[in-house]
């Protein structure tokens, strides 16, 4: 009895955050920073949100503006751009997501296939590259690659017997120019991870597998898919959870008079009338309710993984 209770009292003992944060003082010093920084200029801005419901006055300060209510979201819900730029914003989201999650995933799972280490290292490189490129740079190589008169594309177009096409100047191509384009510069980064759940994988789930004669195809579909499920579902929570933030600098850079009706995202739209046109309350409200529909998203399929698949984020 007494050796069974002593037993709990280590437990509890163990348990007990400020005994670990005392025995650990070390490693939570070093987390220091960071909860500085994020509480500095995550958390500590969020109080800003009170400008939502006011009509802000810089002269006024946030406290002390009148309070306006719900009167700038029923301003934006009634607005004739209301539902132009939320089906942008959605439809770019999913097509971006719908590209951007399952090809890194298919590209770590055949880097994962290469044999020859030089090679390998030799394409991840290549393919992670792309990435440290400034999206002001990713712009202007679209804008010089996809020009109508002088791009490489519409040459070899006018090459094969076909008609330049402005491509940055279309509507209807501004997607699919904004998706790949992130296709290409983010794959190799996005890949990594993967790759490290590829590395997890015990070697002795393979081996037993060649043993059993299985083929590559199927020690991938078997036993590599698997492995790296739970990384895949915790990185689709979080890219669900960023989806209503679709690359505002890409968009606007791209953005131009003859590509505005499917260009105009909410995030631009939040910058035009919040820092062009100094409508603080307004812009802060359109903000809000982008940042409430992303919270929502992420929380009702957290809540679903969890009770499908056991993995979650919390």
């Amino acid at each position: 009895m007494g050796a069974h209770t002593g037993t709990i009292s280590i437990i509890k003992k163990r348990k007990n955050p400020l005994l670990l944060m005392k025995r650990h003082w070390e490693l939570y010093l070093l987390l220091l920073p960071t909860l500085l920084y994020i509480s500095i200029f995550l958390y500590a801005p969020m109080g800003g949100v009170l400008i939502a419901f006011k009509d802000f006055s810089p002269s006024l300060g946030i406290f002390g503006s009148p309070w306006a209510g719900f009167k700038h979201f029923e301003r934006f819900f009634n607005s004739f751009v209301f539902f132009d730029i939320l089906y942008n914003t959605i439809s770019l989201s999913v097509y971006n997501l719908a590209a951007n999650f399952p090809i890194p995933i298919i590209f770590a799972l055949l880097l994962n296939q290469l044999t020859q280490k030089r090679y390998k290292k030799f394409v991840q490189t290549v393919s992670l590259a792309p990435h440290f490129i400034s999206v002001v740079v990713i712009v202007g190589m679209l804008s010089v690659f996809l020009s109508p008169n002088t791009g490489i594309i519409n040459i070899i177009i006018n090459r094969l017997g076909g008609d330049p096409v402005f491509f940055m100047g279309r509507a209807d191509l501004f997607q699919p120019v904004f998706v790949w384009s992130n296709v290409w510069q983010h794959t190799g980064r996005a890949a990594i991870i993967y790759i490290a759940a590829l590395a997890g994988i015990s070697p002795d789930l393979h081996e037993a597998a060649m043993v059993d004669g299985a083929s590559k195809f199927q020690r991938t579909l078997h036993i590599d898919i698997p492995g790296i499920m739970p990384t895949v579902i915790i990185m689709l929570l979080l890219n669900l959870g960023q989806i209503m933030n679709i690359g505002f600098e890409r968009a606007l850079l791209m953005q131009n008079s003859l590509n505005i009706l499917r260009s105009e995202l909410i995030s631009t739209y939040v910058y035009k009338v919040g820092i062009l046109n100094a409508q603080f309350s307004f812009a802060t409200a359109v903000g809000l309710f982008n940042s409430v529909i992303g919270f929502l998203l992420i929380i009702s399929v957290n809540g679903i993984a969890r009770k499908v698949g056991n993995t979650s984020l919390w």
